[in-house]
């Protein structure tokens, strides 16, 4: 019976110049950092930047890491949302988030939805993925990240606090209104099309 390693153990092997030990690493966590990155901008080449700096960061910094904070999942993840924010505020003069995502990438930027608690589990059409997509790059970073993190990728409070440095108190509150704006905003787009008024009929004198 084959024992998977854990971060642990790989990461004093990686430490020590095991190169087999970070690969390990990079393979368990690189697809859920890239996601991670690409909800919060939406777009890969962001995404792509914030995930090398990440695993860059944890072969500069990994003998710093302290297990008895939390668990090295979470100190990967808070390493990428502070790349993922340096890169939101170097590029909001020039890029808007949407700019890089389109329709044909809405199913990998929402992965799984299970958001929030009102009806959405059904998911299926594209367009209704694409709204959901759109509604959460339009919450403010502070209440997208805790969407993300806890209800994308099924994080639990007291990793997201480590994630965010905050108390799980603040997590819970921030998720609690994030909910709130999501669900207000998905109403819109869907009320959307319904509310167009119709173009007038020419009028023939």
């Amino acid at each position: 019976m084959h024992i998977e390693p854990n971060d642990g153990d790989l990461l004093r092997r990686m430490t020590t110049g095991d190169e087999a030990a970070f690969t390990t690493l990079y393979k368990r966590y690189q697809d859920g950092i890239y996601r991670f990155a690409r909800q919060m901008t939406g777009g890969a080449s962001l995404a792509e930047e914030v995930t090398q700096e990440v695993f860059l960061t944890l072969m500069r910094e990994g003998r710093s890491f302290n297990a008895s904070r939390g668990s090295l999942r979470a100190w990967l993840y808070g390493v990428a949302r502070n790349c993922t924010l340096r890169c939101l505020e170097r590029e909001r003069p020039y890029v808007g988030l949407e700019a890089e995502a389109g329709e044909e990438n809405a199913a990998e930027l929402v992965a799984d939805p299970c958001l929030p608690e009102d009806g959405l589990a059904g998911l299926g059409s594209r367009e209704t993925i694409e709204q959901v997509r759109r509604a959460v790059l339009a919450l403010p970073a502070s209440y997208r990240e805790v969407v993300v993190i806890c209800e994308l990728h099924e994080l639990g409070y007291a990793e997201a606090a480590q994630i965010l440095g905050c108390p799980v108190g603040t997590v819970r509150s921030r998720l609690h209104r994030a909910r709130e704006l999501l669900a207000l905003r998905l109403e819109a787009l869907r009320a959307g099309p319904a509310r167009t008024v119709a173009a007038p009929k020419p009028c023939h004198r």
